[in-house]
Order: C-alpha cells, then sequence, then structure tokens
C-alpha cells in the first residue's frame, strides 16, 4: 500500500513539474529562428509610434519570428521598449534577440550584395511581390515598367526571342514566361526593376539559345512555345510527365480541339492555382487565355501563364510521340494519360470514388 502511494506521488509531482517547466520550454523554443536554414531577407517597415505588439504581429504574419507573444514576453521579461521606426531587412535564419537589438539600436537594412531565387511556375504578380519585398521597389514599379511601350519596344530590338507577340491588348503582363526562374545576386537594395529584368532576361537568352536552331524549325514562335511550356510546367507536377503532356497538347492543336487547361482558366480569371473550385461559368467565358472556353479549338493561350523552367522550354520543343490526347492528374500529382474522351471520364471517375481526386 505504502509503495503504491508513494509511485502515485510521484507520478503527481513529475506531472507538476511538467505543468511548471512546459511554458519555459514552449518559450525557450519560441525565441529561436523560424527557420535556421530561410537566409532570405524579407523587407519589413516599422512605422513611427509601432508598440511591441503591433512589430511582434506583422514580424509573425511575415514568418520573420515563430510566434508574436514569444516576442512580446521577451521584450517584457529584456524591459524592452521605444524600438525604433525604420525599413529593416530580416530572415527567418535570425532569431528574436538579433533582431531586437536592431530594432532597439535603429540600425536600418544592409544595402549589400544579396540573393534571391525566382521559383519557376510562378507567375508575374508573385514576382512582383518578391522583387518589392527584398528591394526597394514596389511591385507597382514592376508593372508600370511593363507597361511602357518605349521600353518593351527596346527589348524587342535588343533580343532575338522577344517580338511585338508581347503587345498583344490581351496579355496581361508582357514579359509573363520570359524572366527565367534561378537565383540571383543582385549588388544592392537600390537594384532598378529594369536591372533585374536585364538580367533575368539574359539568362532566359541563353537558356533559349541552346535551341535555336531547333525552335526557328518549329511552326510555332517563341513566344507560343513558352506559353505551352507555362502549361507544361504548372499541369505536370514531375519534370518526366512534361513531354508527355506537351504530346498531348499537340495531338489536340492538330486535332483542333480546344486545350482544355484548367490552369489557363485560373490565370484568365486572376485566382491562384489550387486557391478553390472553378466554376462552371468561369470555364464557360471566353477568354484569350482561357482554353476551357468558346472559340480555342486548335488554340494556345494569348501568351505564357507563369515562369518556365527548363525542362518545360525541352518539353514544348521536343514533345513525346504519343497517341493520347487526355490526362488527368490524382491529388498527389500523378498523372494518368488516355487516349479517348470515354478513358479519361472512367479514369476520373476512378479516381473520385477511390479518394484520389483533388479538392480544393
Amino acid at each position: 500500500m505504502k509503495k503504491n502511494k508513494f509511485t502515485i506521488l510521484i507520478i503527481i509531482l513529475l506531472v507538476l513539474l511538467a505543468i511548471i517547466l512546459a511554458p519555459f520550454i514552449w518559450y525557450s523554443s519560441a525565441i529561436k529562428p523560424a527557420d535556421k536554414e530561410d537566409t532570405v531577407e524579407k523587407k519589413v517597415i516599422i512605422e513611427l509610434g509601432s508598440g511591441n505588439s503591433t512589430i511582434a504581429t506583422k514580424l509573425e504574419e511575415l514568418g520573420i519570428i515563430k510566434n508574436a507573444l514569444a516576442f512580446k514576453i521577451y521584450a517584457k521579461l529584456n524591459n524592452i521598449d521605444g524600438l525604433q521606426a525604420g525599413t529593416y531587412y530580416f530572415s527567418p535564419a535570425m532569431s528574436i534577440d538579433e533582431i531586437v537589438q536592431d530594432l532597439k539600436t535603429g540600425i536600418v537594412y544592409s544595402n549589400s550584395a544579396f540573393n534571391v531565387t525566382f521559383i519557376e511556375g510562378k507567375s508575374m504578380k508573385r514576382f512582383a511581390k518578391q522583387i518589392a519585398e527584398v528591394t526597394n521597389n514596389t511591385e507597382e514599379d514592376v508593372f508600370n515598367l511593363m507597361k511602357d511601350k518605349a521600353y518593351l519596344d527596346s527589348l524587342i530590338s535588343k533580343y532575338w526571342f522577344i517580338t511585338d507577340e508581347i503587345k498583344n491588348k490581351d496579355i496581361y503582363y508582357p514579359l509573363e514566361g520570359y524572366l527565367f526562374p534561378d537565383t540571383y545576386n543582385f549588388e544592392s537594395r537600390d537594384i532598378s526593376v529594369e536591372k533585374i529584368f536585364e538580367i533575368m532576361l539574359n539568362r532566359m537568352d541563353s537558356v533559349l539559345s541552346k535551341y535555336k536552331e531547333d525552335i526557328e524549325k518549329s511552326k510555332y514562335t517563341v513566344h507560343e512555345l513558352l506559353a505551352l511550356s507555362s502549361l507544361c510546367e504548372l499541369e505536370a507536377v514531375y519534370a518526366d510527365d512534361r513531354a508527355e503532356v506537351a504530346g498531348v497538347f499537340y495531338n489536340r492543336l492538330n486535332s483542333n480541339d480546344s486545350l482544355g487547361s484548367d490552369v489557363t482558366t485560373y490565370y484568365a480569371i486572376g485566382v491562384e492555382l489550387g486557391e478553390r473550385d472553378l466554376y462552371q461559368s468561369e470555364l464557360d467565358a471566353y477568354n484569350a487565355y482561357n482554353t476551357r472556353g468558346p472559340n480555342m479549338g486548335g488554340k494556345l493561350p494569348v501568351g505564357p501563364i507563369s515562369n518556365v523552367s527548363e525542362s518545360s522550354i525541352r518539353a514544348a520543343i521536343y514533345p513525346k510521340d504519343t497517341e493520347n490526347y487526355f490526362f488527368v492528374a490524382d491529388k498527389y500529382g500523378k498523372l494518368y494519360f488516355t487516349k479517348t474522351n470515354y478513358e479519361h471520364t472512367q479514369k476520373t471517375n476512378e479516381l473520385i470514388n477511390s479518394g484520389m481526386w483533388i479538392e480544393f
């Protein structure tokens, strides 16, 4: 009996100890870097009059810190007050202590060289947001430059792969699909949008030039090939599938069928891919981008709908010879290719009934 009472007492003490220690363990973890591997800096603007609570919330929303409450507790325990307004650059790899020290002393961002990675498959809207986050430019600066007709004409004169096609009135962003996604080193935060575009277009020039001879043999223009590449980029999660996706699209173009690509509808209506399901009215509406809409038989979208990787460019230039006219993806991104609409419908129903269908 005494032994049982002693055991129960030990358990109670251990539980109490765990309850007492839990907040300390949580706090110790919460003030550490949000992501030690993520050293990409983000622009953080601290407005005049911002208190610790406002600053903490902003830092958490930007993913700079793990937890706003932990930041406020840290500030309280260390008598931190009067953090200074200004424009800073912080990364998720920084600890709360490092961030607070900069905010206390008012050390504004460093303007030295830095790296930034633009990811394939992302749209111009996302690239503009990223440029605004890491440089002293705004998203409006990015979009305004692409509205400058004289600037666009200068690019057409300079680069062999850019033509008047980018000035089509139905195109949302003239350089969509032309900026090659990669990791770039920029000399300072003051770099201009024009210089950023020049660096990325030069990189695209070096990639496309490798295939220039075969591109010139194609019955499609570079603009059209980039548009097709952008569809391959978004429809195929895995690079190995992209050549067959391109083959399916070529079959449909040659048969004067519509491409029937949902990703083009998402782009057309300005909704992020995967944000929600599409409405039938959106699928049925005409838009120069929407290959699910009317009057789009045998047509590509009016322009690229994302910025593309080299594997997608290769797929568009060297498609797989296939008899398939359809494909559908499961929720893990695996593609299933079929020859007929009947087979396509069967496979789609199979995925739905097995719980493998993508739902948003």
